[in-house]
Order: C-alpha cells, then sequence, then structure tokens
C-alpha cells in the first residue's frame, strides 16, 4: 500500500454526486507513483479507490469527451 497523505493534495478535483446524498468522486494525479487516484467518497469517507496509468486516465477522458460530444 502507498504512502497516506494528507489532503488536499494540489492535484486534487472533488465532482459531486448528481444524486446527492453526500456522495462525490475524487480525482488525484500522484506524481511519484506516475498514477491518477480515482476515489468514492460518501459522508466524507474513502468507499472506494481505483489507480488508473497515464494511458488509462487518457482513454477515460476520451470517453467522457466523446459522451459529451454527442450530447449536442
Amino acid at each position: 500500500m502507498g504512502e497516506v497523505r494528507a489532503l488536499p493534495l494540489a492535484a486534487t478535483t472533488a465532482i459531486s454526486d448528481v444524486r446527492g446524498q453526500h456522495r462525490a468522486l475524487q480525482v488525484t494525479w500522484h506524481e511519484d507513483d506516475d498514477v491518477f487516484v480515482v476515489s468514492v467518497w460518501r459522508f466524507g469517507r474513502c468507499t472506494a479507490t481505483v489507480r488508473l496509468a497515464p494511458a488509462d486516465a487518457a482513454a477515460l477522458i476520451s470517453t467522457l469527451a466523446d459522451g459529451l460530444a454527442r450530447r449536442g
């Protein structure tokens, strides 16, 4: 397991869930590990994480951009 770090980090973005109920998604860039950590939060507590390599993060960004473009 990686080093525990105090938040917020400089390269962190938190996004509220449209369902509310104190749900959020947080994305943090960890330069030392060369990964993005995507974490799911509920009531201020982390409930899950996924570590993405830069190439996988690029694929996620592409999927989001394509969805926004189709939205019109």
